[in-house]
């Protein structure tokens, strides 16, 4: 790969995704059919207001055609989504014919994810989808003699999506804290999106076979404005003894809770989204070498960040390092002030479930996801390496002590008389790293640490006699000799590898950041914890199914087809 080349021009470079990802490469598999398990029970509903049929996608042989298509449209014209009507039908809860005629799930689907990828609100979707200009959509959704969904069926639809996704199924992530977090069914959905990116062949092969995981968390603004910062589950409660204010317990105004309008819940909670929790958000993850930094060390040691109320996204994202695009795998939907280690370890947990064709090579991500319930499960469950920032300790600062517990603030291993190992790979059959001493002291490198009463260079070292030419050896497996998990990594922190994997896996985070942005999720446009997950998911969908829309562009564009 040329240096300094764009995503774009790398992939246009690559001449087997341009044969097997363009419209000439796909055309012998279009429709590519919704990859619904076939285990899925059908939907118990007979009959729908509208009726979703997939239309084709032969007038995309004309050049024409190409002129002013969006990625939606092209989603519309490669994918038959007939399939996923029984899928849908599943995640709503659906158990029975009775009751009111529905609309067809996979049109609401499609109304939703045309909203998400334009970034509108719901109620210029539905404004829109009136209008006789948009009459093709009409069409290809499947809605019929003018009869479309309401606000509150959308709202109904979201919910119901939402509040059944949470399975009845945990996992266990910690059995000494006995933590349990349970899974979510829209994972299924998610999962199936991903399935049509791997049976098309626009993941390059080695990105299946050697994958690199990349976990994040993205905060998520609550569509309810925040009126107090300390709002927890006890302002919802309405029984009858004396509400706690949590406001009060640190020190502020807070709330008495004795008037009528604090009966049902406090009068400063949001009642619409009870779930939304604030947190101050530091932003810890910025370069520490950042150019607008203050000089001043009052002004350095301030408080930065801004607060942030409402939810937090966890997914689990895809990178491909070779075809330099990225996909999300899974994800989990919490308050914005969730403890980041239990969900992401269940995420790690469940990953092989959901794909267990999937071989991980490496997981990489910032150090609020270095705990040591992931790392564990990371070496252990996944038998990948370690590519997670570090989570820092005071004690790390304090030098003295890095011989005497055998490593220092990095995770590199020290000699007793302060000297650094040097790295000698990674050993992935037994899933250690080996490190030796080279006899660093007599090679005059500099102690990273001096011992007090020691001298240098030191003589009384065991390893400096012809049966040890290399020194001391020591291999580093899932933790230190002291049974610490926290600095161990698989790769060394700093190298070139390193970055190498760590910035791959920032670009994926941004790349959904990117997208998220610009469809106006930093803000959710719903209320409440049903509809904000449900939306979520189906915006991760729309990312992975936007992907696949984007690279079946770009690989058709290369052969001037269109």
């Amino acid at each position: 790969m040329v240096a300094n080349t764009t995503p774009v021009e790398t992939r246009a470079q690559d001449t087997v995704f341009v044969a097997q990802c363009s419209l000439t490469g796909l055309c012998d598999h279009l429709p590519l059919p919704w990859p619904a398990s076939p285990d899925t029970p059908p939907s118990p509903k007979k009959d729908y207001r509208s009726h979703y049929v997939y239309l084709g996608w032969e007038d995309l042989r004309d050049p024409d055609t190409w002129v002013g298509l969006s990625d939606f449209d092209l989603i519309l014209r490669l994918i038959d989504f007939d399939p996923l009507r029984d899928v849908l039908a599943q995640l709503l809860g659906w158990t029975s014919a009775r009751g009111q005629q529905p609309f067809d799930p996979v049109s609401i689907f499609l109304l939703i994810g045309w909203q998400i990828t334009n970034g509108w609100s719901r109620a210029k979707t539905l404004r829109n989808i009136h209008n006789p200009r948009y009459a093709d959509y009409v069409q290809r959704f499947g809605f019929e003699d003018g009869v479309f969904p309401t606000e509150g069926g959308i709202r109904y639809w979201l919910t119901a999506i939402g509040r059944n996704s949470t399975s009845d199924e945990t996992v266990l992530v910690d059995e000494e804290r006995q933590v349990e977090v349970a899974t979510q069914r829209l994972n299924h959905l998610l999962a199936q999106s991903v399935r049509l990116l791997v049976e098309s062949r626009l993941l390059s092969p080695e990105a299946w076979k050697e994958a690199l995981i990349c976990p994040d968390g993205m905060i998520h603004d609550a569509a309810s404005r925040m009126r107090c910062a300390f709002t927890q589950e006890t302002c919802y409660r309405s029984d009858d003894g004396p509400r706690s204010c949590p406001a009060k317990e640190k020190g502020r105004c807070g709330c008495d809770c004795d008037t009528n309008a604090c009966d049902p819940i406090c009068r400063y909670a949001t009642a619409r989204d009870p779930d939304a929790r604030f947190i101050w958000y530091s932003g810890s993850n910025k370069r520490r070498d950042n150019p607008n930094q203050s000089t001043d060390p009052v002004q350095a040691k301030k408080k930065r960040g801004r607060g942030r109320f409402g939810y937090r996204s966890f997914p689990l994202q895809l990178a491909d390092p070779s075809r330099r695009f990225s996909i999300v795998l899974l994800d989990d939907f919490f308050p914005a002030n969730a403890y980041e280690e239990d969900p992401v370890a269940a995420l790690f947990l469940q990953l092989l479930s959901f794909y267990p064709d999937l071989h991980v090579n490496a997981a990489a991500g910032d150090a609020a996801f270095g705990h040591d319930t992931i790392l564990h499960i990371v070496y252990h469950h996944l038998h990948a390496r370690r590519v997670i920032d570090l989570r820092s300790h005071h004690t790390d600062r304090n030098k003295t002590l890095w011989p005497i517990r055998g490593y220092d603030d990095k995770g590199r291993p020290v000699c007793p008389f302060g000297y650094t190992f040097t790295a000698n790979g990674f050993d992935s059959d037994r899933q250690r790293h080996k490190w030796f001493c080279g006899h660093a002291c007599r090679n005059g490198a500099t102690p990273a640490v001096c011992v007090e009463n020691a001298s240098y260079p030191p003589d009384e070292c065991a390893y400096l006699d012809a049966d040890h030419p290399h020194g001391k050896i020591i291999n580093v497996g899932e933790r230190f000799k002291d049974d610490s998990i926290r600095l161990v990594r698989d790769i060394p922190v700093g190298s070139q590898t390193w970055k190498r994997f760590y910035h791959r896996a920032r670009n994926a985070v941004e790349g959904r950041n990117a997208y998220f942005e610009s469809w106006g999720l930093k803000r959710l446009p719903v209320y409440g914890t049903p509809r904000g997950k449900a939306f979520i998911f189906q915006a991760d969908v729309w990312l992975n199914l936007t992907t696949l829309a984007r690279l079946v562009r770009e690989a058709t564009a290369t052969t001037g087809c269109n």
